[in-house]
């Protein structure tokens, strides 16, 4: 049986469309029928060339999908058995090697030199490992995680890879109860990042970034207030300042991936305050901090994210389940797209005009 699937054949180049043969299964492995895959703004960014991956390659990291087919007994981490027929998700990150100096010593494995990622790092001449498409295959060893009956597929791919990679920044920020926020970007991952945050027991949440129905998205989702990026910098600081006693905000969790967030967020923390920053996924270039004023002087402890782990994936889903009545992760679903249309999904990713795109490659599943 022949799958289709989107490749992305280089930075820039269109994409296209090619029917790849179903797998054989080894022992372990698993084939899903794809229900649905996110348009990320790390696809965007692959299609631009930032990342050094191994055209061509089928995109999509995150994904929501039913098992088709297997081949051995496959259980999840309780040793419940995983069927034909569940819907799961999985863990995108894949072969690391738990015996390097970064899974055994650091406990660091996002930085696993071994690490490969389905959507990105595996090139599609070795197979349907990416989302974008009808199928995709779970080589042995791909860590599923069922999602519970009272989980919609829509609400867990609306969160998708924003909703690990927020718990995985709002987890390093350690917000206590009463403490003040500020999220840099109001992408998926922002969102994210203020719905957790919300959930933590921050007071006050403050949303910074565009386009103005983001930002009302982000009020949704627990923001107490916003701020505009059509506001000047120094008036966003001023603001900031004056919600918080003239302290700065205890923490701030960049996510925008814009270079001036850097010295922004260093300027409206506290004194002894956090910064954690996860939205700089690629290079956007350099920028000028003062190290003496920003940092050592305000004693600010600052924290790069990169990534995310198996139980990201597994604590997001069952945070889903718990608050997807709560939180609107299911909205911010604004496109879905076939496989054909995949290139007006990237599209309206790169441009901002859908807060979250997914494409559907078997839209007769979802009827």
């Amino acid at each position: 049986m022949m799958h289709s699937a989107v490749l992305m054949t280089g930075a820039h180049a269109p994409l296209v469309i090619e029917q790849f043969p179903t797998p054989e299964l080894a022992p372990g492995a698993a084939l899903l029928r794809t229900l649905y895959s996110e348009v990320c703004g790390t696809d965007v960014h692959l299609h631009h060339g930032k990342l050094d991956v191994p055209f061509p390659i089928i995109p999509g990291h995150v994904s929501v999908g039913v098992v088709e087919a297997s081949r051995g007994q496959l259980r999840d981490i309780r040793g419940e058995s995983i069927k034909e027929g569940d819907t799961v998700t999985f863990l995108d990150v894949h072969e690391t090697c738990n015996n390097c100096y970064h899974c055994l010593v650091a406990r660091q494995p996002t930085r696993c030199p071994a690490r490969k990622v389905y959507g990105i790092t595996y090139s599609a001449r070795e197979g349907l490992l990416g989302g974008w498409a009808e199928a995709i295959w779970l080589k042995p060893g791909v860590k599923m995680i069922k999602l519970p009956p009272d989980l919609s597929p829509e609400t867990f791919i609306g969160g998708g890879c924003g909703l690990v990679t927020a718990l995985h920044a709002v987890d390093m920020a350690g917000i206590r109860l009463g403490e003040s926020v500020a999220v840099l970007g109001v992408g998926p991952v922002g969102q994210s990042i203020v719905a957790f945050s919300s959930l933590s027991g921050a007071g006050e949440v403050v949303a910074i970034g565009a386009p103005d129905d983001r930002l009302a998205f982000a009020m949704r989702m627990g923001a107490t207030s916003t701020l505009s990026l059509s506001v000047s910098s120094a008036d966003r600081l001023d603001a900031v300042r004056r919600a918080t006693g003239g302290r700065g905000v205890d923490v701030v969790i960049e996510a925008s991936g814009a270079t001036d967030a850097i010295p922004q967020g260093l300027d409206l923390v506290r004194d002894g305050g956090r910064m954690v920053v996860c939205g700089h996924y690629t290079d956007n270039g350099a920028v000028e901090i003062h190290p003496h004023w920003q940092i050592n002087r305000k004693h600010v402890e600052l924290k790069g994210c990169w990534g995310s782990r198996y139980d990201h994936f597994h604590r997001a889903v069952e945070l889903a389940a718990r608050f997807g009545n709560l939180k609107p992760w299911r909205d911010m679903v604004s496109g879905r797209y076939t496989l054909q249309r995949a290139g007006e999904a990237l599209a309206a990713v790169e441009s901002r005009s859908a807060i979250k795109a997914v494409i559907t490659p078997n839209p007769g599943l979802l009827a």
